[in-house]
Formats: C-alpha cells, structure tokens, sequence
C-alpha cells in the first residue's frame, strides 16, 4: 500500500472488534514510534501500550466513551517537555509537536496494517497521569485505541486545497 493509500484509508474509528491485535502489528507500530523524527532528535517521549481489559474503569475516568475500551490497547504519547529541544530565539518547546509526530507516525503504520485508531485529545490529562504514574515533569498528549474496525467511516468533508493553501 503506498502512502496516498494509507493516507486516503485511515479515518477515525469509533468501534471495534472484540479481537486480539498480533504482536507482530504491535511492534510494528512502536518501531513507527521509535522513528518519527523530533526536534533535534531528541526523542523526548514515551508510548505507553495500555491494556483495556486490565485498565477499563481507569481509562474511562479519562476519556467517558465505551468504544475506547471495546480495542484491545489504548496507546498513550507521553511527552517529557524538559527534555524536549526548546526553539533559542523564542523560547518554542517542541514536546506537543513531537509527541503529535509520534502518533501520526502509529496511526498511519496501524492503518497499513489494518488496524483502527481514533486521535484522542479531549481527554482528562490528570486521569491518564494517574493511571501511568507519571511524573510531575511528564504529560499525556494523545490517546488512540488500537484494534479491528467494527465501525464505518462517518462523513467527513474536506474542505478545497484553495481554502487550506495559499502560493506566495
């Protein structure tokens, strides 16, 4: 599948399969992790793989919507914005950018592979600390679940490339 394809494919699934992801696919997904590029490469993040089953009332305490936990994994990116390269000339950390990265970068493996995700960012940072015992130094990010699709795509229209581009 070329990259147009996966591109063109992935779309925000809100409904799973009461089915297993290989590990095979879960390491694939986390090697994509591992090479997403970060501002100087800093690789200030940690992927935290998070078993549904194990951590349903906990997960729902951040994100209240019963199809997170119908996946078998949520993955959490956890930014560490001490150790993220912050911009000199204006102060800019990189953190959210490069924890951004990093899911798009396991989103779009997961799509080639078949699997289904959904970017999640409304959920209760303070919960989701709390399940992953984060530091005061860590933040969650993002959320996705990870599994098989049991849910079709809704409508989503784009707008035209003359509203999103501008030539200068």
């Amino acid at each position: 599948m070329s990259v147009e394809e996966v591109i063109e494919k992935r779309y925000s699934v809100r409904g799973y399969q009461d089915r297993p992801v290989e590990d095979e696919k879960l390491e694939k997904i986390l090697k994509a992790a591992q090479l997403a590029p970060t501002g100087v490469n800093s690789q200030a993040f940690k992927v935290y793989v998070i078993d549904t089953k194990k951590n349903r009332e906990a997960i729902l305490k951040s994100y209240n919507k019963e199809w997170i936990v119908q996946a078998p994994y949520v993955l959490a990116v956890v930014s560490k914005a001490n150790d993220a390269w912050t911009r000199p000339w204006d102060i800019k950390n990189l953190n959210e950018i490069d924890a951004t990265i990093v899911m798009d970068h396991m989103i779009l493996q997961a799509t080639e592979l078949g699997l289904g995700t959904c970017y999640i960012a409304a959920f209760h940072e303070k919960a989701m600390a709390e399940l992953l015992d984060l530091s005061d130094e860590e933040h969650p990010v993002l959320l996705t679940p990870l599994g098989y699709p049991d849910a079709q795509p809704r409508d989503a229209p784009r707008k035209e490339l003359s509203e999103l581009v501008e030539y200068i």
